[in-house]
């Protein structure tokens, strides 16, 4: 079997063959009269008519069989099966084609249509020219590419080989249209706010710091777009969302990657109890518009979005799935010992809620299959979220768990200046005390809500975890075109 570099030296010298034949091996333009998916919706009239068109593709596969050679070539939407004949064209030609074309390249071909004894819809091809020579060989057909971390090293290939690949990355495109669709409809205007922030605020995450040369100032790539989305509810737009990149210094596994997307939306006099309606609206509308269905296949179970979405209470699920009957009664000790329990790592600065959140996501979030609410988390789980009125314990927020993943985290947002300053005076402590996921005090953002934050209810979804939802897969690299990975060791 030949070696990659024999490969290679191999087509270089196809390469060559090219330009001695007086045929540019990578021109500018093509001819291309009409896309493969057009030729064949149209293919009885064309073929009829014997009309004569130019289409251009990459070649997928080629069977020579002496005088005649037939191969396929694909335009990134559909597939044709192309012939030549050598006594109906061009000699030079036809030997160029068997001498020079590999899998792999980029060619153009103009001919006449017809249908095949075996009924498949080809052309015959009198002319064609190379539009791009491809110099190293594409994975096997048949197997593609084994390796997993190859896969996502290379998604060109990944997409090139695999159809249910790209139909994986159509559907994420389509997911976030719909998305969009919903909330222009719902009247809400879409943002830009900055990647670059002087404080990386908006959320409990460590930030990427990088450094401005000619401000010569520091700054971090955002963990969360929030606190300039609510100055913008200051400013007098009532209702906004922003859908882009959010990064977080963090460790990499099965829903998480260092940048990921998000969708936030925030509107003004709204609460955490409207918005929750509205989500469950919106994946409902979601669903239907992108799959046609109202039941998602999620490996062995299906989640039906068409039932009204369940409700529970934060600390009633460790009741329910982890045997700890007085949650609301432990102290940090407790908790520590019952992380034992659960295999959960705990270290010395872990504050009580960060304990609690670990063993929810290791003991009962993974158990929540069918679309569930979770409500009444304790005051500590979030700076940025307004504490209920009959009960200042809890904070009025709801996250939405689909297939055990947790896809929207939302709540009424805390628009008292005052009480803010005091909760970021508790997330200073934290960070002192060596917590690194917090979110520091913000200045700029206390001036902002204390010329008037409307009240409001904020959402954030993440996209990348829909789109492992509605594709069925287990793993956030499967959803996201080129993720975070380690360079390859040389």
């Amino acid at each position: 079997m030949a070696s990659l570099e024999e490969i290679r030296a191999e087509r270089l010298k196809k390469l060559e063959l090219l330009k001695e034949k007086g045929m540019l091996p990578y021109p500018i333009a093509t001819k291309r009269s009409h896309s493969i998916a057009d030729a064949l919706s149209s293919f009885a009239k064309f073929s009829r008519d014997n009309k004569r068109m130019t289409l251009a593709g990459r070649v997928m596969a080629i069977r020579g069989q002496g005088a005649l050679v037939f191969f396929n070539i694909q335009d990134g939407e559909a597939t044709i099966q192309g012939f030549l004949k050598r006594d109906e064209m061009d000699e030079t030609l036809f030997a160029l084609f068997q001498d020079a074309i590999d899998i792999g390249d980029f060619v153009e071909c103009t001919g006449t249509l017809f249908m095949t004894k075996r009924k498949e819809r080809t052309m015959q091809v009198k002319e064609w020219k190379i539009l791009s020579k491809s110099l190293r060989p594409l994975p096997d057909k048949w197997h593609g590419l084994q390796d997993v971390e190859e896969r996502f090293r290379k998604r060109y290939l990944d997409l090139l080989m695999s159809e249910e690949v790209r139909a994986r990355f159509k559907l994420r495109s389509k997911i976030i249209t719909s998305l969009r669709t919903i909330l222009n409809d719902a009247d809400y205007m879409e943002v830009e706010t900055p990647l670059l922030q002087s404080l990386a605020g908006g959320a409990l995450a460590e930030p990427f710091k990088t450094h401005h040369n000619a401000l010569d100032i520091d700054l971090n790539l955002r963990i969360a777009p929030e606190l300039y989305l609510k100055k913008l509810l200051v400013g007098g737009f009532p209702r906004v969302y922003e859908i882009g990149r959010n990064f977080r210094n963090e460790g990499i596994d099965m829903t998480h990657n260092p940048e990921f997307t998000m969708l936030e939306f925030y509107a003004s006099y709204e609460t955490c109890a409207s918005q929750m309606e509205f989500v469950e609206k919106l994946v409902k509308t979601l669903v239907k518009n992108v799959l046609k269905v109202s039941k998602i296949k999620s490996g062995e179970d299906t989640i039906d979005v068409s039932k009204k979405f369940a409700v529970a209470s934060f600390l009633d699920l460790f009741k329910r799935y982890a045997s700890i009957e007085s949650p609301e009664a432990m102290s940090r000790e407790d908790w520590r010992l019952a992380s034992e329990r659960f295999g959960v790592k705990v270290e010395a600065h872990d504050s009580i809620e960060k304990i609690m959140d670990n063993i929810y996501k290791k003991a009962c979030r993974p158990k929540m299959i069918q679309p569930t609410f979770i409500i009444n988390y304790p005051a500590g789980f979030s700076p940025f979220a307004k504490k209920q009125e009959k009960d200042p314990s809890l904070i009025d927020r709801f996250q939405l768990v689909i297939a055990g993943i947790e896809v929207v985290n939302a709540f009424s947002e805390l628009n008292d200046p005052l009480e803010q300053k005091a909760r970021y005076e508790e997330q200073d402590i934290k960070k002192k005390g060596g917590e690194g996921d917090v979110s520091p005090s913000d200045e700029d953002y206390l001036e902002a809500i204390e010329y008037g934050l409307p009240p409001a209810g904020g959402v954030g979804i993440g996209i990348d975890r829909v789109a492992m939802i509605l594709s069925d897969t287990r793993n956030i690299r499967e959803v996201v075109l080129f993720p975070t990975m380690r360079p390859e060791q040389g």
